[in-house]
This record gives C-alpha cells, structure tokens and sequence, in this order.
C-alpha cells in the first residue's frame, strides 16, 4: 500500500494553490529555468497519493523553485533524499545562534504508535519562543499553519503570508502517540531578515490536551557555540476546516 504525501500537500495548501495551479507553477518555473516540463494536476496527484514516490530531477528542481524547500523536505522517499545530497554534495548548513538542526538516526526501528485519537486536521495558530545570543534577548515566533492528519502522522506547512517575519515559512512534520506529539520542525528565515536566508531545524516534543484544542511542549535545537537549545512551543487550534476560504482568512500575519 502506498503512503499518501501529506507534507507536499500541506506546502501546497499553504501556497493556496489548487493542484492545477500548482502544476501550472511547475511548468513556469520549468521553462523560466530552460528546463521545460510536462507538470499537469495528474502528476499532482500521483505525488500526494504517495504513487509516485520521488520527483526527476527535472521536477525536482522547479519543485525547489515553487515551493522555496529542498525536494528532499517535501516528504519523498527517502532513497530521493540520498541520491540528492550524493549528487550536489549538500548535506549541512551554517550554524548560528539560532536553534538549528537534530538529524533523525538512520537505520533504527521506528517504534510503533498508539492508535490515533480524532483528527487534528485544520488551521492552528503556531507559537515558539527562542533567544537570540546575537542580540541578547528572547524573541517570538508566530505562524498560522494547516495541519493535516494521516493515519497518526500530522504535517503542518505555515500559510504564504501567515508569520510575523515575512518570507519565512515553517514546516512540521510530526507522530502522534496517545496524547504525545513528537518529531521535527523547519524553517527557512526571510532572505533580507537577522538570519539572512539561513535554513534551521530541530526537533519537537508536545503533549495534546485533552480538548484536542492546544498542543503544548518543547522544541530543542543546537546553537553556533554547539551547545544545545530549547524552549517553549504551542499550538492551539484556529478552525478545523482546510477549505479554500479558511485558509484564505487565516493567510495573513498573526496579531
């Protein structure tokens, strides 16, 4: 049975775009690059379904393109994500002071999850706080995300202009067991922001309420000084609908 790819259909939510248009992108951003494609809602489809599994790399590329993320974040198989990092010999990235980077471990059996308990799908309002040694103080990050739920995995992709920081979308990709949400969180910073363009990663643990409503725990990260950082996290549930016209008024920069 074929896995459906909720974390390239949560991007694409988040950019608001149908899967036409987002073919359409693919094709643009192909020609634009002097490497055509023949991207159509079809091939949308077969990538969410999970019955394509990795991209060629001419769709790889105007994938990078669309969405601002390395093909190898956008949820394919992970033999796609080894021939990439092989292929362009990119595997890390800087570190500064901001949180960054806890790579998964290769090759360990993935513990088996507690049957998922409701669904978590919707618009969730995003919240982490982080200090900045470079500036000496705490700051807030906010994101509006739509979260989707698979089976008892959930990904979250930040709406297109849903943060307080312009141009630095957020991605969550998460397991739920019983009541406990673990995985891993991405962020690349705005190009003309404090961190420059720079991309971090991490790891996030939170517990769920017994609501369902608010999710609340910890994410932890490394610093330049390769120390390691953490600190609070939440989110808390906005609307539980992905419709076109929630996502429409959820796009816009958290108060």
């Amino acid at each position: 049975m074929t896995t459906p790819n909720s974390t390239l259909r949560a991007v694409r939510m988040g950019l608001r775009m149908s899967q036409d248009e987002f073919a359409r992108e693919i094709r643009e951003a192909g020609q634009r690059a002097g490497h055509p494609n023949d991207a159509s809602k079809r091939l949308v489809q077969r990538w969410e379904s999970g019955g394509t599994a990795a991209p060629r790399p001419v769709y790889a590329r105007a994938l990078e393109t669309v969405t601002g993320m390395p093909v190898e974040a956008l949820g394919f198989s992970v033999p796609s994500v080894l021939a990439r990092v092989s292929d362009d010999g990119h595997g890390g990235h800087d570190l500064e002071d901001s949180p960054v980077g806890v790579p998964t471990s290769a090759g360990a059996p993935a513990p088996q999850p507690a049957p998922a308990r409701g669904n978590y799908s919707g618009v969730w309002l995003s919240t982490y706080e982080f200090f900045s040694s470079g500036r000496g103080d705490t700051f807030t990050g906010k994101h509006y995300v739509v979260l989707l739920q698979h089976g008892n995995r959930l990904t979250a992709r930040s709406l297109q202009n849903a943060s307080l920081n312009p141009d630095s979308p957020l991605t969550l990709d998460l397991q739920l067991d019983g009541n406990t949400v673990t995985g891993t969180w991405t962020e690349q910073t705005a190009s003309d922001g404090y961190y420059r363009g720079a991309r971090y990663f991490g790891a996030l643990q939170l517990l769920v309420e017994p609501t369902g409503r608010r999710m609340a725990g910890k994410w932890v990260g490394f610093g330049k000084e390769f120390d390691v950082n953490t600190g609070p996290w939440e989110l808390r549930l906005m609307d539980s609908s992905t419709s076109k016209a929630t996502l429409d008024a959820y796009n816009r920069p958290p108060e």
